[in-house]
């Protein structure tokens, strides 16, 4: 659905941000993409969507060449960008203003959505809260139903009970014909959410594996304290003693901590990128 290729990319030729990348992401998943400021992370997200340009390699997506904008394109594919505006308009005239631009919006799913959402629908969308103004786009780009849905920190500006919703949502919306992909610092809004993870740092994609990969590599475990033998890969202190990683020699069970396996590749990076090469 999407494949990247030897791409290089930078706002300057002198200065590039991206070299050689390589990506390739299945449909009928959805995705998390981790990253510090800084790390790549939204222009990678553009290049995806047409608004960047690569200097060499490929891009394509759901079949397209982002960067040509063809209609046939931009109708598969719904971007959510981090800095949102709604114009000064009613529910239902942006809903005969912007639905037609994708043949598969579902105006019915759309208010589904909004009224899980709790978003009132007889205000104009500029007198709406920010956080309800996301919740409208949120909702909008998942009724468009297209094969691409790309959100650039969509649960800024929610509060914990709207998170959560937006969980059920968005999982609630996943087909076998559909990738969504969620750019995020709020890592702890796609526990239970994503399929697969893809940790950016420094330019380079560090980790592009399920959690069900991960979790077949990798104990996530706590200790009350660290020895040798413990092999371990990451630690950090808790209440409890440290919280660590390490390699799943005995195929355990545990549960992916997001945060903690972000933290861990960042720092140790060579000796987790060794274990899933």
């Amino acid at each position: 659905m999407i494949n990247i290729t030897n791409l290089t990319f930078g706002y300057s030729p002198r200065k590039t941000m991206f070299r050689n990348l390589t990506l390739s992401l299945p449909a009928g998943n959805i995705y998390g993409l981790l990253g510090k400021n800084g790390a790549g992370k939204s222009s990678l997200l553009r290049l995806m969507g047409g608004m960047l340009f690569p200097l060499s390699g490929t891009v394509e997506v759901a079949g397209y060449t982002p960067r040509k904008r063809e209609p046939a394109f931009l109708q598969e594919l719904y971007f959510i960008p981090e800095e949102i505006y709604l114009p000064s308009v009613s529910l239902s005239r942006y809903i005969d203003t912007m639905g037609p631009f994708y043949p598969k919006f579902n105006e019915s799913q759309f208010r589904k959505y909004l009224t899980e959402f709790d978003v009132p629908a007889d205000q104009k969308l500029t007198a709406m809260s920010y956080g309800q103004k996301k919740k409208v786009i949120i909702s909008f780009g998942l009724a468009t139903n297209t094969r691409v849905l790309i959100m650039d920190e969509p649960t800024n500006g929610l509060d914990i009970p709207s998170k959560s919703q937006f969980r059920k949502v968005v999982a609630s919306a996943l087909a076998p014909d559909r990738l969504m992909l969620i750019s995020t610092h709020q890592v702890r809004d796609l526990d239970n959410l994503i399929d697969g993870v893809i940790i950016i740092d420094e330019s380079e994609i560090l980790l592009n594996h399920s959690l069900t990969d991960i979790s077949d590599r990798l104990m996530f475990n706590t200790l009350t304290s660290l020895t040798e033998s413990d092999r371990v890969l990451y630690a950090e202190p808790s209440l409890r003693g440290y919280s660590v990683i390490q390699e799943n020699r005995e195929q355990e069970d545990s549960r992916v901590d997001l945060e903690r396996l972000f933290n861990a590749i960042v720092t140790n990076r060579e000796s987790i990128k060794n274990l899933f090469s």
